[in-house]
């Protein structure tokens, strides 16, 4: 009994919550937008899932344990495209990996295989080619991308208010004076759940070469191990429960079940859980006030949610997806790299955006040990 009371916090839902629980929407709302206008994504499955895994989240760990797109897969929907079959078998493919390396253990080991400087490079590259689909999505109404990329980053010294969310009423309320155009979704997508729809071959190869290998380097690190860091923290022995095993098999589990019905690849976060921590959120509440309200737009009636959707104009949608590939471009990560590895980064980055995910780590790999070997060889660094 002590030990269950330990883990996670009681249940707050007061206005300190609210406010944790938004705090996430400006890495949410722009790949999840970004995917329903620029990748085709169908809006009911995508909002639903994530409702769900979050409403579970909440109410599993008690924590502010954040639910985000996996941004590799995101980064790649929106860039390069991808069938609804192709999608779902990424995340089937990523759901199984993560259940077994959870249930195994082999998920700590593995997450160390993968060297920082290939991490930092392909971030660099999936946030550069995320950023071009944003600069084009400004192009549409410049002005209007201008403010709302302006009120965003003001916004950055006020972190207590949803920048997102202002960003986002501010656009739709400046589209109709400056004849911005909206994003543009079918009626369709809004509307109806995916079937379960089997991958070719074809499909299937590219979901593993494309989105599942290079979207796993990044899932260990950010999704898994550092998410269960910083809950250790911030709460202590209260998130002793919230370990690398639990969080890779709940997020298996979350795609393992949810993908097939179209759904976005899903993962934690520790840069959410942070956002949620820093805004208010102290428990369980504030993932579960998320979810609930995603429910609810997603069950909207079709008209209305459409509406909703087409009044947000292109170039803010732009602007909030150049932010969210600032974001992933610019890690912490990068800029701990020591000099030696700035030419692994550049390599993997100009694969990545060149040609894709896969042949950037290919890439990278091939760059670290020639970075290690020509260190071995000139220097004698044996610890490079």
């Amino acid at each position: 009994m002590i030990e269950q009371q330990a883990r996670g916090m009681p249940f707050r839902f007061d206005l300190r919550e609210a406010s944790g629980a938004l705090a996430d929407l400006g890495t949410l709302l722009p790949l999840l937008l970004g995917c329903i206008a620029v990748g085709g994504v169908a809006m009911l499955p995508a909002v639903l899932g994530f409702a769900v895994f979050y409403v579970a989240t909440g109410l599993y760990y008690r924590l502010p344990i954040p639910v985000q797109p996996m941004k590799a897969v995101a980064a790649v929907v929106l860039t390069a495209g991808i069938t609804p079959a192709g999608l779902a078998a990424s995340g089937v493919l990523l759901g199984a990996t993560l259940l077994v390396l959870g249930l195994t253990g082999w998920i700590q080991h593995l997450a160390r295989l993968v060297p920082q400087s290939v991490l930092a490079g392909l971030q660099l590259g999936l946030g550069l080619a995320l950023a071009g689909v944003g600069l084009e999505l400004m192009a549409s109404a410049p002005l209007l991308a201008c403010v709302v990329l302006g009120v965003i980053l003001a916004l950055l010294f006020a972190p207590r208010l949803p920048a997102v969310l202002i960003a986002l009423a501010l656009a739709m309320l400046l589209a109709p004076l400056l004849q911005a155009p909206g994003i543009v979704v079918a009626a369709a997508d809004v509307a109806a759940l995916a079937s379960l729809q089997l991958p070719t071959p074809a499909e299937l190869g590219a979901a593993l070469s494309q989105l599942v290998l290079p979207q796993l380097s990044l899932t260990f690190t950010n999704a898994i191990l550092l998410t269960a860091l910083v809950a250790g923290d911030y709460f202590g022995e209260r998130a002793r429960h919230v370990t690398p095993v639990r969080l890779s098999v709940s997020s298996g589990l979350a795609n393992l079940l949810l993908a097939p019905f179209g759904a976005l690849p899903m993962c934690h976060g520790a840069g959410g859980l942070a956002a949620h921590y820093r805004f208010g959120a102290r428990s369980g509440a504030a993932p579960v006030l998320l979810g609930a309200a995603l429910g609810l737009f997603a069950l909207l009636p079709r008209e209305l949610a459409l509406a909703v959707l087409t009044a947000i104009p292109a170039a803010g949608l732009g602007a909030l997806l150049l932010v969210a590939a600032s974001e992933l471009a610019f890690s912490k990560r990068l800029f701990d790299s020591r000099p030696s590895c700035w030419p692994v980064i550049l390599v993997t980055a100009v694969a990545t955006l060149w040609l894709n995910p896969f042949w950037g780590l290919v890439a990278g790999f091939l760059a670290e040990a020639a970075r290690k070997a020509a260190l071995r060889r000139f220097l004698g660094d044996s610890s490079a």
